[in-house]
């Protein structure tokens, strides 16, 4: 009997425990969630999982790229011949400085004798068309020629006139300046200042004329190619999430392997206006000045470009974090209220990254945490 009693007694505590613990109520402690806000009670355990930043104005920052010499093409011409011959000397060698309009090569074509030809034929033929207007006319005062014989040879005139203008033309369009001494010898000359930065003719070669119609410098190297290398151009790849950050008229500085201790300042030019399909890049241009002549065309350099008065704030890169494709941060919004915020994103410049929009200096940005603060935000949504 009093063992029964004893069990008794001890069911019914069992039942009065377990009905408290049906009837406890839910932990304060426990995050709640409000449309895309994370509240938590103050002194929360889970807060000291947290860390957070001041966010900060974006400064003067430097974007690195990597970059490719070439020629400025505003300094630069590549020499083709107008006419077929063959080449009977060459005046420039390679490296040599040039003037515009200095002979770089002379060749021997029957085409250019041609054109000699008829500039030298139209010249004779208006000097005798001249003569005989002036004949006709003095006759015709004198009454011993027709009206009609003096209009001819006005006609005659009028059409040597023209003949010449033709025949002189089209010497001038071949860029040789000087007497027609109708050797048939042709002066290749060069259209701008520079540095002989290519050659490729020899003595005794056979050139065509229709080589720069091609439009395939692959088969068709230039006989010349001239440019001044002080002036160069500078080619960047530019990432879709540096092209905010860039405008023409930066400063740019260049570094070479080949001169470690040496800086080469340019500016930036131009930005392109589309992604390059291949590399999903835009390309940019920076011209570039080269006084000593030691960055060749085709190198590899580095380069820096400065950009200040960026707008946005700058955080640590371990605030932002990645779904769907749109990049989100949590800010404080109030004590213990942790706001999910979509944010677009700036330049990166080591362990610091720029948000331009979505969130303001001075608050107070997520760094530590970041992913238990979305898992409670999901397991919220979807409570």
């Amino acid at each position: 009997m009093k063992t029964s009693a004893i069990l008794l007694t001890m069911l019914s505590l069992a039942l009065a425990g377990c009905r408290d613990k049906v009837q406890e109520p839910n932990d304060p402690a426990a995050p709640k969630v409000a449309g895309e806000s994370v509240l938590f009670v103050e002194k929360a355990p889970q807060l000291s999982y947290l860390s957070l930043e001041t966010a900060a104005p974006s400064e003067r920052e430097e974007i690195n790229f990597c970059g490719r010499v070439a020629w400025d093409e505003d300094h630069t011409a590549r020499v083709y011949s107008p006419v077929a011959g063959r080449v009977v000397g060459v005046k420039a060698d390679l490296g040599r400085t040039v003037s515009s309009g200095d002979v770089l090569a002379l060749l021997a074509s029957p085409d250019y004798g041609q054109v000699q030809s008829d500039a030298k034929k139209a010249a004779s033929d208006l000097a005798l068309a001249d003569r005989t207007l002036s004949r006709e006319r003095e006759l015709f005062a004198h009454g011993a020629a027709a009206q009609k014989d003096v209009e001819a040879a006005q006609a005659d005139y009028d059409k040597a006139v023209s003949e010449r203008q033709r025949a002189e033309a089209q010497l001038a369009a071949l860029g040789n300046a000087g007497p027609n001494t109708g050797d048939g010898v042709y002066s290749l000359q060069c259209p701008v200042a520079g540095v002989v930065a290519e050659k490729n003719i020899v003595s005794g070669q056979q050139v065509r004329s229709d080589a720069q119609l091609a439009g395939a410098p692959q088969f068709f190297a230039p006989l010349f190619v001239v440019s001044d290398p002080g002036k160069l151009w500078l080619f960047l790849d530019v990432t879709d999430m540096d092209a905010p950050r860039l405008k023409p008229g930066q400063e740019i500085h260049v570094h070479s392997k080949a001169y470690p201790d040496h800086v080469f300042s340019g500016h930036l030019e131009k930005i392109g206006d589309a992604l390059d399909p291949s590399t999903r890049t835009i390309k940019a241009r920076a011209t570039l000045a080269n006084p000593d002549h030691l960055l060749k065309a085709e190198m590899y350099v580095t380069a820096e470009i400065v950009s200040d008065g960026a707008k946005g704030v700058a955080v640590s890169a371990k605030a932002m974090f990645l779904k769907n494709n749109q990049y989100y941060c949590f800010v404080e919004s109030a004590p213990g209220r942790f706001e999910r915020r979509a944010i677009t994103l700036g330049i990166q410049n080591g362990s610091r990254i720029t948000i331009i929009t979505g969130v303001d200096a001075g608050q107070q940005v997520v760094t530590e945490g970041c992913l238990l603060l979305q898992n409670i935000l999901e397991n919220g949504a979807n409570s």
